[in-house]
């Protein structure tokens, strides 16, 4: 179940961050790293601080976009900073742990890390069904990277542990992957831009908003299904009446 847990590191400037990452998720068995455009290589120093954990900084998949990464991924948190001007459905550690094993019974999971100075951006953000923030003591909050993959990773453990011990009812909600997310809010802005409830020039806010909305619900697959059903309803309706309008028309011109 933990190889179903996926650590995604973001735009990593430090190799020594991806050895101490991947010693952090072997000493509580997780295996799964995903590098997003990493900004140094697996070199020495990363395998070094591995200590005997460079077969998981070695094996890291490396990928261009955390769109990539998370495609196949039916849960995904980011890790982020409690924020007044992005509010997002956020867990906290224990939270998270929890919820990433029960998950990982069914579909990939993905913890996604950003950069070790300017974290994630809103953008990425906005691709996670969660957000997670670390409960730091507020006067030095201060978690470097591997310090944080250690503690969600210890989180993930103790979470699975504790379902080794208690085998209860598993999860029966399907969930759809985030590639499948991805394309429901692009079919969702289409139709909502051809009906005129959003502009053109500005689809931004909304689309965040109903983002927000969506993740907060947290849709099962038969809900997308159905609310793909409905946007493609209403795409009908709309090319039919702007047909008739057009056959009205040439109507009149003749």
């Amino acid at each position: 179940m933990l190889d179903q847990i996926r650590v995604v590191l973001v735009g990593t400037s430090h190799s020594g961050n991806i050895g101490s990452a991947a010693r952090a998720m072997k000493v509580m068995g997780l295996s799964n790293m995903t590098l997003v455009a990493p900004d140094c290589d697996v070199d020495g120093q990363a395998i070094a601080l591995a200590a005997g954990a460079s077969d998981i900084a070695n094996n890291a998949r490396v990928v261009g976009t955390l769109e990539e990464a998370v495609a196949d991924c039916g849960l995904v948190v980011g890790t982020s900073a409690r924020s007044r001007t992005l509010e997002w459905p956020m867990l906290d550690a224990r939270e998270c742990g929890k919820k990433a094993v029960e998950e990982a019974s069914t579909h990939p999971v993905a913890i996604v890390f950003g950069r070790e100075r300017t974290g994630l951006t809103n953008e990425e953000l906005q691709t996670c069904h969660y957000h997670v923030s670390i409960p730091s003591n507020p006067d030095y909050s201060s978690l470097n990277l591997a310090m944080a993959v250690q503690t969600l990773c210890y989180e993930m453990r103790v979470a699975w542990l504790d379902s080794q011990a208690y085998q209860g009812p598993t999860l029966e909600q399907t969930y759809p992957l985030n590639e499948e997310l991805a394309r429901f809010y692009q079919h969702l802005e289409t139709v909502l831009t051809k009906t005129g409830f959003i502009r053109t020039q500005h689809p931004g806010m909304v689309m965040t908003k109903l983002r927000r909305l969506f993740n907060r619900a947290r849709l099962e697959s038969q809900e997308l299904n159905i609310l793909r059903g409905v946007l493609s309803s209403i795409e009908k309706v709309t090319q039919q009446a702007a047909s008739s309008e057009q056959n009205t028309d040439n109507h009149r011109a003749q």
